[in-house]
């Protein structure tokens, strides 16, 4: 009996550490001399979930560009997800989305394009 109890704990242990160890190797980086730095890009957003109405403050500080949609995903299997439309959010402007479920929400995301 205490055999097992032991043999129990030192696993429990080991399968605790074992990850821990993988995160500790170091990972190599490859540099190469032809990649040119990419210029900064898109909007920082702000997404407030309250209840089943969803809202989102995206502002652009780069002088770029940024088309910005709100993705919404609906917690109950019968309420429609919604894509909303690309808004352009220009340099230095904010720009407000929302969006809505008709029960709770299960997950918002703010997808970026880089206008062409």
């Amino acid at each position: 009996m205490r055999l097992s109890r032991r043999l129990a704990s030192t696993t429990v242990a080991v399968a605790l550490v074992l990850p821990l160890s993988y995160d500790a190797i170091a990972h190599t980086r490859v540099h190469t001399a032809e990649a040119e730095p990419e210029a900064p890009f898109g909007a920082a957003c702000r997404i407030r979930v309250t209840g089943s109405h969803v809202t989102a403050y995206c502002h652009n500080p780069y002088p770029e560009t940024d088309r910005v949609s709100l993705h919404v995903e609906c917690a109950r299997w019968w309420d429609l997800d919604s894509d909303g439309t690309a808004v352009n959010a220009g340099p230095a402007q904010t720009v407000r989305l929302t969006g809505r479920c008709w029960k709770e929400v299960a997950s918002v995301w703010v997808s970026h394009r880089q206008e062409s």
